[in-house]
């Protein structure tokens, strides 16, 4: 068992060693070549203006949130949360804990003020088992639970991105998300790797219905 995990541990690093975006994002100063799934979805929709409100969810190591304090500069802000430490980003306020927390809730409430977010983007994913039902379960809760969460926050033009996995789940996990937005556009950036199951849900415009009082 420990011979195939150093196996593949040696597979990693060598195709780690060979990945053009991973020297790319040394060469950038980035944290992770995820940066440039990110840099590419907002090639393609336009995510980013200066100024805007921007909360990252599961945002360590942080190369998201990196990417998006250079978009914003320094009239925008941008909020980073995630359960785990990572280093400080200049010019990001972060949050260590559970989003879906009332107390972490608090926390980014109270860091917004006044500010409503422009933009919410999650590149979240689960500890991983290995088993592709449960894998694909847990990925869904867990975007139902940003979805909700950027639902609840957003402007009324705001927009959402998340991270989903192909699969069986992922036609139910897009209606219950669609449900929520006026438009849901699905990605798949070129820096995703081919084998990989990840695609991106690009959504606007969270629905707000306003329910009417009944007559006396």
């Amino acid at each position: 068992m420990a011979s195939k995990r150093a196996a593949r541990s040696r597979a990693w690093t060598a195709r780690q060693e060979k990945d053009p975006y991973v020297r790319e994002a040394r060469a950038r100063a980035y944290r992770s070549r995820a940066v440039f799934k990110l840099e590419q979805l907002d090639k393609k929709d336009s995510l980013f203006r200066r100024g805007m409100v921007v909360v990252d969810l599961g945002a360590a190591p942080g190369s998201w949130s990196q990417y998006a304090v250079q978009k914003v500069g320094p009239e925008g802000f941008v909020v980073a949360l995630d359960r785990l430490d990572f280093a400080a980003i200049p010019g990001v306020f972060q949050i260590k804990g559970d989003f879906t927390g009332a107390d972490i809730r608090q926390k980014l409430d109270d860091a917004l003020g006044a500010r409503q977010p422009d933009l919410v983007i999650s590149d979240l994913a689960p500890n991983l088992s290995g088993v592709h039902s449960v894998d694909q379960a847990a990925m869904e809760e867990l975007v139902l639970a940003a979805g909700r969460f950027a639902w609840s926050c957003l402007r009324p033009k705001g927009a959402f991105v998340a991270k989903i996995f192909e699969g069986s789940h992922a036609m139910g996990l897009r209606n219950e998300i669609n449900s929520l937005f006026r438009s849901c556009q699905i990605r798949k950036p070129p820096a995703s790797r081919s084998h990989s199951a990840e695609i991106y849900l690009v959504t606007r415009g969270p629905i707000r219905q306003t329910i009417t009082p009944l007559a006396p």
